[in-house]
């Protein structure tokens, strides 16, 4: 632990005006990221005793080892400055929340010829109409079913609507009247993007007026006798109404609002958003984190806000934001939220009325979050406990193995040779911490100089996080030497113990990798699978574990995720290579330039036909480029003809490279 009064600035080196200030470890880690009005004030808090500090602010400060600050204008800017710094360094002492699921949105793609209705999930794009989030899948494909009978949009793939477009057929749902079949014409993409807009309409709230309409149309067409279209205008109110009752109205109509409530205690958090468009409910979202900094109230609220806002524009920002407790930047929030909306944001806590008691609905739903969750980590981390106690204890251990990696290795008939690691925390998988390797050093199968190379390579990096003194060679393009920039490093934390799938071999070369570079305090094991027996190095005998061991289960769980993340990498590989083609042989000619070349000449079968003034007609293609084009295509085999493989007839080929799966090609003998 370090002392906070070795690395205490000067008096008088911290300027008094706003900024955003940076905590590293002695790794030049980044560990906290902090915001103030005046920074001297704001950094002379961590720098008091240490028994008087929070326990959370009190470990945060020993665990650093330098503090560093950049002076901004505004609060405003030191905002910013601040989110976009915990999102690129992710620091441990900053809380973070996470989702406790993806949840899904009903997008409309208005930035395609023919817009298109359909679920998706992570990020947003550009031109895309966003309506939820919705807690399930299925609430937005009901909601969508309804709906599609007035507004019939496009909800088909690409590759469907194109298909329906050269047989001059729609599919099933423009034949039952819930699509308007634009690929074949029945409309026009202006008729079908006015489609598209109405219905992006009354998902936004703007139900009375169209509904009103329709009513309107369906008395004149009773009056006018034409009964069966009255019936028709009917059944679609019906449909509408019962798509608006899929959401109770909650506010005064035209209300936009997001609602954010806190539940916490000492430990953890769990914040519940209701997303209110129109006066009705169109989304929900929580979160549960846990309390990593001392933090109140305000400040886990200022937090979600960034969480919520940070990569949202327009109207995805809503006019009103209700919240539990004010953060302490209040006008530099609301600012924020205005510059990212466009507009004016209110930003405040309820006080009485309508907004008052749904703000206690979504205080109560956090609660409930709160308390579930606490519920299953409790059970959880119980069972997680005793297996980790049952491994340390099983292999000797002088602790639990906190951090646990598994290697495996996979390949086909000894091609395409891959090893995957995954890193298990506290008995649970750390994803994004999984890493993927190619064998290097030879060609082949061989399990056990695999697994010697790929645990060489991965502690390898570790001694060069660690030590920084240039001994061990780098990997390819990496300088050992070079300064941290804050990141997490990819290999910069060690394991308490490895796990290789396989035994006595692939312990002993797994050992011998450690040994070679002097590491000394991370124990090895290998599982194999034929009887799920634990081997140690230098043992004769394995160790075994009682089947109902809650130890020997989470040991298959992690070599069971290196097995399955090794086979999805292998299997990748193996995709890649058998639909590589001869440009892909090429160097230097890139995904676009290919496309262009088979554009211009058809087929891969012209084009090495082609002379080199006729390849440097194609844009994109300089004369450099079509000499080394010319020259790998007469180098390579031509391939053999393609042959159905329904009929076994022979097809005159004039396709391009990577035609369509239905056809293989000869040997070329």
């Amino acid at each position: 632990m370090a002392d906070p009064s070795s690395y205490r600035p000067k008096p008088g080196q911290i300027p008094d005006s706003p900024g955003v200030y940076r905590f590293r470890d002695e790794h030049r880690r980044v560990i906290y990221v902090g915001k103030a009005k005046s920074l001297r004030q704001r950094l002379a808090n961590y720098f008091q005793d240490v028994a008087s500090l929070h326990p959370r602010t009190a470990t945060m400060v020993t665990t650093a080892a330098s503090v560093e600050w950049t002076v901004v204008s505004t609060e405003v800017e030191a905002l910013q400055l601040e989110y976009s710094w915990i999102k690129e360094y992710d620091p441990r002492f900053n809380v973070k929340y996470r989702d406790d699921k993806s949840y899904p949105s009903l997008a409309v793609t208005m930035n395609e010829e023919y817009p298109r209705v359909q679920v998706m999930r992570g990020p947003k794009k550009k031109g895309v109409r966003y309506f939820g989030p919705y807690g399930h899948a299925w609430a937005i494909r009901e909601t969508v079913d309804l709906m599609l009978r007035v507004f019939p949009v496009r909800t088909c793939s690409a590759g469907v609507f194109k298909r329906s477009a050269q047989i001059g057929r729609p599919c099933l749902l423009g034949y039952i009247g819930k699509c308007s079949a634009p690929c074949v014409g029945r409309v026009t993409p202006e008729e079908h993007r006015e489609l598209a807009e109405d219905f992006c309409d009354f998902m936004a709230g703007r139900t009375g007026t169209y509904l009103s309409r329709l009513e309107q149309r369906m008395h004149e067409a009773a009056e006018e006798m034409e009964y069966e279209k009255a019936a028709r205008l009917r059944d679609d109110i019906g449909a509408l109404r019962r798509a608006m009752e899929k959401n109770a109205v909650v506010l005064a109509d035209a209300t936009d609002a997001d609602l954010i409530a806190v539940a916490e205690d000492e430990l953890e958090a769990a914040v519940q958003i209701f997303h209110v468009r129109g006066g009705r409910v169109r989304g929900q979202r929580g979160w549960v984190t846990d309390k990593v900094e001392a933090v109140d109230t305000a400040g886990l609220v200022e937090h979600a806000l960034q969480q919520l806002y940070g990569e949202e524009k327009g109207e995805a920002v809503p006019k009103e934001v209700l919240v539990p407790a004010l953060p302490e930047d209040t006008p530099a929030l609301g600012q924020w939220l205005a510059e990212r909306r466009g507009a004016q944001v209110s930003l405040r806590v309820p006080q009485r009325g309508d907004k008052k008691s749904l703000m206690e609905t979504v205080h109560r739903n956090a609660q409930q979050s709160l308390a579930l969750h606490k519920t299953k980590r409790a059970s959880d981390l119980t069972t997680r406990s005793r297996a980790l106690e049952e491994i340390a204890e099983a292999l000797e251990l002088d602790s639990a193995p906190l951090r646990i990696e598994c290697f495996d290795i996979s390949h086909l008939q000894g091609d395409d040779v891959v090893a995957s690691m995954v890193v298990f925390e506290d008995g649970l998988a750390r994803k994004s911490e999984y890493r993927r390797f190619q064998i290097k050093s030879f060609e082949g199968q061989d399990d056990v100089r695999s697994m010697h190379e790929v645990v060489s390579r991965r502690f390898r990096r570790y001694l060069q996080e660690k030590l920084k003194t240039g001994e061990w060679s780098p990997e390819e393009g990496e300088d050992p030497l070079a300064e941290d920039d804050g990141r997490p490093k990819r290999f910069a934390y060690p394991p308490q113990l490895v796990v290789v799938d396989g035994g006595q071999p692939q312990v002993a070369a797994a050992k011998r990798a450690l040994e070679e570079l002097g590491v000394d305090d991370v124990a090895v094991c290998g599982l194999a699978k034929r009887l799920e027996e634990v081997w140690l190095p230098g043992e004769d005998d394995p160790v075994v574990l009682p089947r109902t061991s809650e130890g020997l289960y989470l040991l298959q769980r992690v070599r069971d995720e290196a097995h399955r993340f090794a086979i999805q990498y292998q299997r990748s590989k193996r995709g890649k290579r058998l639909k590589s083609g001869p440009l892909d042989e090429v160097p230097g000619l890139g995904e676009s330039r290919k496309q262009a070349l088979l554009k211009h000449f058809g087929s891969v079968k012209k084009l090495r036909q082609a002379t080199i003034d006729q390849i440097c007609e194609v844009p994109g293609i300089g004369r450099k480029t079509a000499e080394t084009l010319a020259a790998a295509l007469a180098g390579a085999v031509p391939a053999g003809p393609a042959v159905n493989t329904a009929t076994g007839e022979i097809i005159e080929d004039e396709t391009p490279a990577h035609a369509g799966t239905s056809f293989e090609r000869g040997t070329g003998q």
